[in-house]
């Protein structure tokens, strides 16, 4: 059932905004980037990269991100990888519980700000 009044949904939306940085702790590490597994072809004639059907090296994993408004690209391990590819994942579901916040935030700022012209 919907909120009668205003002051029902602004308890409604600041419990759900306590819920949301409630989640904010759970979080682990975080870093920006992609990660790339790539293969790759050399320039040997007679590699097996050059065979029919090719095999070809690697798979070798790229980390790229934008460092100082530059775009960085780094050659890292497997393991590297999945910890980046982790810290990435944390990075996003952070930057989607803030977005949330934001977004309650504003119908809060909405609502209390019309409550106030109201009296």
């Amino acid at each position: 059932m919907p909120p009668t009044n205003t002051t029902e949904s602004l308890a409604d939306y600041e419990q759900r905004y306590r819920e949301l940085a409630a989640q904010l702790p759970t979080i682990g590490m975080i870093h920006s980037g992609s990660i790339t597994r790539r293969y790759t072809r050399c320039a040997t004639p007679g590699c097996k990269c050059h065979a029919d059907p090719p095999q070809p090296h690697g798979p070798y994993y790229q980390w790229t991100a934008k460092v100082n408004g530059k775009t960085v690209t780094r050659r890292i391990s497997e393991r590297e990888a999945d910890l980046y590819q982790e810290w990435i994942a944390n990075d996003r579901q952070l930057r989607h519980l803030i977005d949330q916040m934001r977004q309650i935030a504003a119908k809060v700022a909405e609502l209390t700000l019309k409550q106030a012209a109201d009296t």
